[in-house]
């Protein structure tokens, strides 16, 4: 299954050791903001809550136990290797 360069861009930084970050609202409990953290502690750009459903429902991405959300073995399988991996 192909992906695109965003979803790409951003399985790339969770496999190096990044996380998703999201906020609820209180009364709904819906998440409302959505942040990729880099490993070093650095907010990446380009994640939306668009880019989230998709990683999301392609099970790429999960969340276990109230931690944030990580890169799953399915989403390590469709990241393509790049020069920086370490």
């Amino acid at each position: 299954m192909d992906i695109s360069r965003a979803e790409q861009r951003i399985l790339h930084l969770l496999a190096q050791g990044g996380r998703i970050d999201i906020e609820k609202d209180d009364d709904t409990r819906k998440i409302t903001t959505v942040t990729c953290i880099t490993r070093d502690g650095w907010r990446a750009s380009g994640l939306d809550m668009n880019l989230f459903r998709r990683l999301k429902r392609r099970r790429c991405i999960a969340s276990s136990g109230g931690k944030p959300y990580r890169i799953t073995q399915r989403g390590l399988e469709l990241v393509r290797a790049q020069h920086d991996n370490q």
